[in-house]
């Protein structure tokens, strides 16, 4: 049996390698633990927002403090997020039905769930070229 040919790119059909974005151009969570986080090259030891282009401090202590008002630095983004992962720390709370559907309206969608899923999620999605954005609580 011959091999099946590498595609272009040089990997084989079934490499299952997600492309990587280069660090320097846009915002990859590389690292987080008990009260911290890496990202690209920077270490963040608070709560912070977390957008392709730029990651900030952000002023939310608890999942259950999030409002419209607290995601206002995502409408200055060079380009509009299509989906916030929310992390909540050890584990992902219920958001109620009115700020969903706040954030529904404002062409939002919303992912809740612990912080170290939502840094996984958000870098998937951000080697996927997607619109995301995520708003961290340290663990």
């Amino acid at each position: 049996m011959i091999p099946p040919r590498p595609a272009s790119g040089g990997r084989a059909p079934d490499d299952k390698t997600l492309p990587a974005p280069d660090p320097a151009q846009v915002q990859l969570i590389r690292s987080y633990g008990p009260g911290r986080f890496l990202i690209s090259d920077r270490d963040w030891r608070q709560p912070v927002l977390v957008t392709p282009f730029a990651t900030t401090a952000w002023n939310v202590a608890r999942a259950e403090d999030l409002t419209l008002e607290s995601l206002a630095a995502l409408k200055a983004a060079p380009a509009p997020t299509e989906l916030l992962v929310l992390g909540c720390g050890a584990r992902a709370i219920l958001v109620p039905a009115e700020l969903r559907a706040a954030l529904k309206a404002a062409g939002l969608a919303l992912e809740v769930v612990d912080t170290g899923s939502a840094c996984r999620i958000y870098n998937v999605l951000l080697a996927e070229s997607r619109r995301v954005a995520a708003a961290l609580i340290p663990l």
